[in-house]
């Protein structure tokens, strides 16, 4: 069992930065595909960065790729997201996620691969 906490929301104008926490918590010293997630109103969710706890590449939806980073720091079983030039559509209630995995993540950002959920953080862009 993995619980996850995010943090780090909030409104914030169009072309500002915010960075959101993921506290990991319970079986860390396993390793996961970290994933990041959004939805919005009326909108499906979104799945739009994800890393591998025991190091290799990232993946980022086009929508935030060159926007967004994700980023790990294992010490501190936490994860981040590092939003720079924010957009109204960025606007979301935005949730971190993990999978077992002991090979990498899977492609795809699908949330059907993720076990675990945070209770998300609330990111409002305005115009």
């Amino acid at each position: 069992q993995v619980q996850l906490v995010e943090s780090g929301g909030g409104s914030v104008q169009a072309g500002g930065s915010l960075r959101l926490s993921c506290a990991a918590s319970g079986h860390t010293t396993r390793t996961y595909c970290m994933g990041w997630f959004r939805q919005a109103p009326g909108k499906e969710r979104e799945g739009i960065a994800s890393t591998y706890t025991g190091g290799g590449s990232t993946y980022y939806s086009d929508s935030v790729k060159g926007r967004f980073t994700i980023s790990q720091d294992n010490a501190k079983n936490t994860l981040y997201l590092q939003m720079n030039s924010l957009k109204p559509e960025d606007t979301a209630m935005y949730y971190c996620a993990a999978g077992r995995s002991s090979w990498g993540c899977w492609p795809g950002l699908s949330g059907a691969d993720f076990s675990y959920w945070g209770q998300g953080t609330q990111v409002t862009v305005s115009s």
